[in-house]
Order: structure tokens, then C-alpha cells, then sequence
């Protein structure tokens, strides 16, 4: 059996320090928490791997040094790409090896963020349940009340009679657009393989005929992410309905909209894990949002905006459950991403 191979199939990041805490091995799930390619990863010091760990270098190379094991739960990590993370950190030495230690860093913020996305996937679901069952309800009378004005409006010779009758009928009409808005959709549709670069391009090059010169659109692309199965119009509605909110959320102040993609090993999205997905993240410096609507925000018409709808997010959500995938927020005053995660084959 190939070690390495195994160690890779890993959640758990694995490095092999000596006591210049250089590593000598890392697994996948290490480049992955680390963001540092794996040739660049063996070429530096631990130390210069990250902005800040929460577990001083002196202790490390010291436990290294003796022989010793520590164990540290829940210290802060900030990577060089300023992702902040909390993690479970193990140094263990390894026998027969002097001046080897395996370090294990283990994040607890993704199992916090795994059982966050079941509560919400419940939530979200028993929501729809009330909005769809609510939307049958409005509908069966709002199609009467619609068939009534028809026909009163044939009955009429008034004109001005008739305009009442054909503001009934707008109303009405308009209703039950939102109702249909509510809804979303609800099943998944056929998927064919597309390439995700050119579903975002397309949603780019919509929003850049109206965007104010004040905003700037940015891009960083993986051209190595392979096709996937999804339905293109969909996934194209789910990514616009975020950079439109982004795009409205710096609208104020200017700023800048930057859509990154990327790859990411051993990924759990609901109770499955992928051993591959993709990783598409929206972000923008604009202000953040509100703390107190964050554990909601993806639930139908909640909204920190006054004329917004709060339909946008909770159609995105859906569609991204419908592919199978999930997603992420994380937001303070400067930077707000939303990363839709989604299984690659």
C-alpha cells in the first residue's frame, strides 16, 4: 500500500517537521489549509507558511527538539492568502526517527461550519415547505380573483371603470410573479457537462453593461478546474444573484468584485465527503454584513437592504443544493465571500 497515497486520502492536514521546523513531507489536505503548492511548501520554514499561528515557533522546535508530544485545541491560523481558521494542533515525535515530529493540524472550523450547514439545510427546507405550501394558498385565489376582473372588464363600457378592472388584473399578476420568485426551483433539471469559466463569463458580461465606473470587476481563474455536470442557466442565476448583491452592497462607496476559482481536496457538503471539488468565491470590500443577519441570510425574503426582496440568496442556495453543493459566508467590514462549493467528478 502506497503511504503517501493514503496519507493524501487524509481530511487532517499532515506535515513531517524537523527541528529547523522545515517540512520534509506534507499531505494534500496540508497544501490545501496551507494554500502553498507542495514543491513551494518542503522549500520553507513552518514559520514562513503562515501569517500567524497561535502556538509560538519556539515551543514547537523545542518539543521537536526533546522528543516531546504537545497538543493545543482551538488555536487561530491565519495562511498567507489571510484566510483565518481555527484549528487542533498535534506534534507528535516519531520513533526511531530523531528529530522528526508528525504535526497534525486539524480544523475545527470546518466541522463547526459542516453542522451550521445541516441546521440551515433543515431550516431552509422546513421554510420552503411554509412558502410553498403558503404559495398554493395565495395562488387558487389570486387566479379567481384574476378571472373575475377579466371578466368584469368584458362586461363594462366605462373606460375608466376598465382601468380599475386592468389594475386588478396587473396586481394580481405581479403577485403572482413573486409567489413564483418564492418558489424557485424545486427539482433538479437535466445537467450536461459545461465549463464553470464560461457560465461566469457570461453572468460578468451582463453585469458590466450597467456597472458603475465606480466598481471594479476582477477575475482569477484555475483554468485546470475540468467540466461539470449542472444546468448552466441555473448555476448563471445563482452567480448573478450574488454579484448583484455585491455590486448593490458597494453601489455607496465603490470597490472591487473579485471571482476566484479553485480546486479543494477532501471536502465534506452535507454528510458526504468529495474527494474533489470546486470552489467559486464572489468577493467584495464593501462594508459586510450585518452580524445579526448572518445565520438567516439565506432564508426567503430576509434582506439588510430596504428595497430589497430577499429572494436572491435563498434561490442561489437552492440551486446550489440541487447540484448537490452548498453555500459558504463569511463576512466583516472589508470583505464579504460567498464560496459556492460544488462536487467535481
Amino acid at each position: 500500500m502506497d503511504t503517501n497515497n493514503l496519507l493524501n486520502h487524509l481530511v487532517t492536514a499532515v506535515l513531517v517537521i524537523d527541528t529547523n521546523l522545515k517540512p520534509r513531507f506534507a499531505n494534500a489536505a496540508a497544501e490545501q489549509l496551507l494554500a502553498v503548492a507542495n514543491h513551494k511548501l518542503l522549500e520553507l520554514r513552518l514559520p514562513d507558511l503562515y501569517q500567524f499561528l497561535g502556538v509560538d515557533e519556539h515551543i514547537l522546535r523545542d518539543a521537536v527538539s526533546s522528543n516531546q508530544g504537545i497538543t493545543v485545541n482551538t488555536a487561530a491560523l491565519i495562511t498567507l492568502d489571510g484566510q483565518h481558521h481555527t484549528i487542533d494542533l498535534t506534534l507528535i515525535p516519531i520513533e526511531n526517527e530523531q528529530n522528526l515530529s508528525i504535526l497534525e493540524l486539524r480544523q475545527v472550523d470546518q466541522q463547526r461550519r459542516i453542522h451550521q450547514q445541516l441546521n440551515m439545510d433543515a431550516q431552509q427546507q422546513a421554510a420552503q415547505y411554509l412558502v410553498r405550501n403558503l404559495a398554493h394558498e395565495i395562488k387558487n385565489p389570486l387566479g379567481g380573483l384574476r378571472g373575475a376582473a377579466q371578466l368584469l372588464s368584458r362586461e363594462l363600457n366605462s373606460p375608466e371603470l376598465k382601468e380599475f378592472t386592468h389594475l386588478i388584473i396587473e396586481q394580481a399578476d405581479r403577485l403572482r410573479s413573486l409567489v413564483d420568485r418564492l418558489l424557485g426551483p424545486q427539482r433538479p433539471t437535466q445537467h450536461t457537462e459545461h465549463n464553470i469559466h464560461q457560465v461566469v463569463q457570461k453572468v460578468l458580461k451582463l453585469v458590466e453593461m450597467a456597472l458603475p465606473e465606480n466598481i471594479t470587476l476582477k477575475r482569477d481563474y484555475d483554468p485546470s478546474i475540468p467540466d461539470i455536470q449542472m444546468d448552466p442557466d441555473q448555476l448563471q442565476q445563482a452567480v448573478l444573484n450574488i454579484v448583484q448583491n455585491a455590486i448593490q452592497a458597494l453601489d455607496n462607496g465603490g470597490g472591487e468584485i473579485l471571482i476566484k476559482t479553485r480546486t479543494q481536496h477532501q471536502v465534506t457538503i452535507g454528510t458526504q465527503r468529495y474527494r474533489l471539488v470546486l470552489a467559486l468565491s464572489i468577493i467584495d470590500n464593501g462594508p459586510g454584513i450585518l452580524p445579526e443577519l448572518m445565520d438567516t441570510l439565506f432564508y426567503p425574503m430576509v434582506t439588510g437592504r430596504e428595497d430589497g426582496s430577499g429572494l436572491g440568496l435563498s434561490i442561489a442556495h437552492n440551486i446550489a443544493r440541487l447540484h448537490g453543493g452548498r453555500i459558504d459566508c463569511v463576512s466583516a467590514p472589508g470583505h464579504t465571500e460567498f464560496i459556492i462549493t460544488l462536487p467535481l467528478q
